[in-house]
């Protein structure tokens, strides 16, 4: 019995640094979609100037997601891949229990490309509240 503690604590730290490690990717939509949940509208606008997409497109996407923070990587992918937003919708859908890294790479995003990375770095919507770091990784910077 004396020979499994050690073994379950050496496990248990394992587990732990995995979890760890895990959650340093999209760490950024908790308060993104606090933010946006707070005033829908300022969302939206931002969506349609930084995407340059139409209220209808926004709208259908929206609806489509569960969080605002799904929406914004919709159209980053959208934008990454070059392919269209039905497309990704549809990508979204077969891969969105599968986890986004199954999305880009069907769309022709390298999950480990430096694009991807700044995604799952931050974000570039509320410029104000992303930590400069997450910045410096959208625009191509180390």
């Amino acid at each position: 019995m004396r020979r499994t503690r050690p073994i379950l604590g050496i496990v248990t730290l394992l587990l732990f640094l995995a979890a760890s490690a895990i959650a340093g990717d999209f760490d950024w939509v908790r308060d993104f979609n606090l933010r946006a949940g707070k005033n829908p509208r300022d969302f939206r606008a931002r969506l349609a100037s930084r995407f340059q997409a139409g209220d209808e497109q926004i709208g259908a996407v929206i609806d489509d997601v569960s969080k605002p923070s799904e929406a914004y990587i919709v159209f980053r992918l959208e934008e990454m891949s070059g392919q269209p937003l039905d497309r990704v919708m549809a990508e979204y859908e077969y891969g969105r229990k599968k986890g986004w890294d199954v999305i880009a790479k069907r769309l022709g995003v390298r999950p480990g490309s430096k694009e991807f990375r700044a995604i799952k770095a931050g974000q570039d919507l509320f410029t104000e509240d992303a930590p400069r770091k997450a910045k410096d990784t959208a625009n191509g910077k180390p």
